[in-house]
């Protein structure tokens, strides 16, 4: 009996993951994406059941309501090739049992689709890209895609592996809190790199001057009337790079005097306003045309 067990190997296995790429190709409003589950599994259930009538059996069974987060699938994927090749070995499971297992794992799963790869790592490998591109470097979104696509494709197989090799077991992990510390972990994680792009992203300047203070002799540079030679020049540049003032005089603006107390702080506190805003349900649009005008008034008025 062991000799004639039918194994998936893990070509086979690598063949589904390939073909859950196109997991929404056929998306449909009655069964969602049951076209593209289907079609994902059709290698191994060609390999598991090579009689015709029972491969085909096999994939109606798989064309029913089907839905989840698209890389989420994976996980559930490879439980699913588990109990195959389980029944095709002959082990009594039944279609409502696969069919409950899957829909018992792509409710819960779902949930952290969401906060791991929409708002936490593409946010980031964005962000990472902007800052690349902000900077003139070309190779911002090379960076952005080969990066994705590398985390996306490792989370497709590795979960896969990992749902194939731990069978239905791995459902006994839903309940168990696996979700809630993934999710928390993920949105902590997210909040922190936001956070440090907060001040490299956000600028804001307040040019109001609260002081002048007269400069004495040699804390500034003296800039001749005349024309100025390779010697003069070489004694500005000098100066100029010792930190001695351009000016006669020292003058202290309002955000000179917010860097000394906490640098970013302005920008600290927009981003804690409209997080206040939006908690608030406040419409995203409205709070970004809100800046855009307080931004241009700002400037005509020289608040900043």
């Amino acid at each position: 009996m062991a000799e004639n067990k039918i194994k998936l190997s893990k070509s086979d296995r690598r063949s589904v993951m390939l073909r859950s790429q196109f997991l929404q190709g056929s998306w449909n409003y009655e069964r969602m994406q049951n076209g593209g589950w289907a079609y994902s599994l059709i290698p191994a259930l060609k390999k598991l059941y090579p009689d015709r009538n029972d491969a085909s059996a096999a994939l109606k069974r798989h064309l029913e309501f089907f839905n989840t987060h698209p890389y989420i699938a994976a996980p559930i994927l490879g439980v699913t090739l588990a109990l195959e090749e389980e029944r095709a070995n002959g082990i009594p499971i039944d279609d409502a049992a696969i069919q409950g297992v899957k829909i018992g794992m792509m409710g819960p799963l779902a949930g952290i689709g969401d906060p791991v790869f929409w708002f936490t790592v593409r946010p980031i490998l964005g962000a990472i890209a902007a800052s690349l591109a902000t900077g003139g470097s070309v190779i911002a979104p090379l960076f952005f895609f080969i990066v994705w696509n590398i985390i996306r494709i490792g989370f497709l197989w590795y979960t896969q592996e990992f749902g194939y090799q731990k069978g239905a077991e791995i459902t006994k992990d839903l309940s168990g809190g696996l979700l809630q510390t993934v999710t928390k972990g993920a949105s902590i994680l997210g909040m922190f790199v936001m956070g440090i792009l907060v001040q490299r992203w956000t600028s804001i300047n307040f040019p109001m001057i609260i002081s002048k203070v007269p400069l004495s002799e040699g804390a500034f540079i003296k800039f001749p009337q005349e024309n100025v030679n390779g010697a003069e020049l070489q004694r500005i540049l000098s100066e100029m790079m010792s930190g001695v003032s351009l000016t006669p005089e020292k003058i202290t603006t309002l955000q000179d005097n917010l860097n000394q107390l906490v640098p970013g702080f302005a920008a600290l506190l927009l981003t804690f306003l409209c997080m206040w805003l939006l908690k608030k349900k406040v419409n995203p649009i409205l709070i970004i045309f809100g800046l855009f005008a307080v931004g241009i008034l700002g400037h005509l008025v020289g608040i900043f």
